[in-house]
């Protein structure tokens, strides 16, 4: 009964995908898992970073159990394409990965193989805590975590966009997500990923993905107008913002609630 409870929960994020409903979340800096805690009830995923943020695998870990506790997918976004980072996140129970700066076909298939056991990929194994701690082993199991497995492929550099046709045709890939800020520098716009070159870039990504019935996701801020926009343009995930900027715009809020009540307290 716990076992079944427990995959019930962590398919949300890809139950999403499957049914082409929109699935929100929000991305993870902080070290402490109280604050997955806090925000996954109400979201389908979380985006807990090892890239930009001091994650150890023991805190990716602590935010993987609380996410998985709360019905939340546990999604880490490593530091690099490299299968020995994504193999213990994996190990340490994350529903997938989100893989940064993939810019080739062959990088993509590298990044899908070391999500996967053999013969699909070359994941070696020792899955501490999705095997429930050696309770669960033998062919069948590889298969259902392979099957399961969720593996996201960043773009976020121009030679991705020129190679977007090759990127989605790599089998194995879930679900691409766009990076507006680093493509944005590396077409000459630093700092305006809203810059009309950017955005035809992620319409070029939208359109080869929508080819091949890829599902597309992407991180912003909490702008209604752009969220619109891009749920407009079948963008099937969106990750609102970050545990720092939701808390820095509650505190906005509170502040300026309180400073029309009393323009004397500043």
């Amino acid at each position: 009964m716990r076992e079944h409870a427990e995959m019930g929960y962590r398919t949300r994020f890809a139950e999403k995908l499957r049914t082409k409903q929109l699935a929100v979340g929000t991305v993870i800096s902080f070290a402490d898992p109280t604050v997955t805690e806090l925000l996954a009830e109400d979201l389908d995923f979380v985006w807990i970073d090892m890239e930009h943020s001091p994650q150890t695998l023991q805190t990716v870990q602590m935010h993987v159990m609380a996410a998985s506790a709360l019905g939340a997918t546990p999604l880490v976004r490593v530091p690099w394409n490299d299968h020995a980072l994504i193999k213990p996140v994996l190990d340490c129970g994350a529903e997938g990965v989100i893989v940064p700066q993939v810019l080739t076909a062959e990088e993509a298939r590298q990044a899908v193989a070391a999500c996967l056991y053999p013969p699909q990929g070359v994941r070696g194994f020792g899955p501490r805590r999705p095997s429930r701690y050696g309770r669960r082993s033998g062919p069948e199991f590889c298969r259902e975590l392979n099957e399961k497995m969720i593996c996201v492929l960043q773009i976020e550099h121009r030679d991705a966009i020129k190679n977007i046709d090759q990127i989605v045709g790599v089998e194995g890939i879930t679900s691409l997500v766009i990076g507006p800020n680093d493509l944005a520098g590396s077409l000459g716009h630093t700092g305006e990923p809203r810059h009309p070159d950017v955005l035809r870039a992620i319409d070029v990504v939208l359109a080869s993905a929508s080819r091949h019935r890829l599902p597309v996701g992407i991180g912003t801020g909490a702008d209604s107008q752009i969220i619109k926009e891009w749920i407009n343009k079948d963008m099937q995930w969106i990750a609102i913002g970050s545990d720092s900027s939701l808390l820095l715009s509650a505190l906005g809020h509170a502040l300026k609630t309180v400073l029309a009540a009393a323009p004397n307290a500043r």
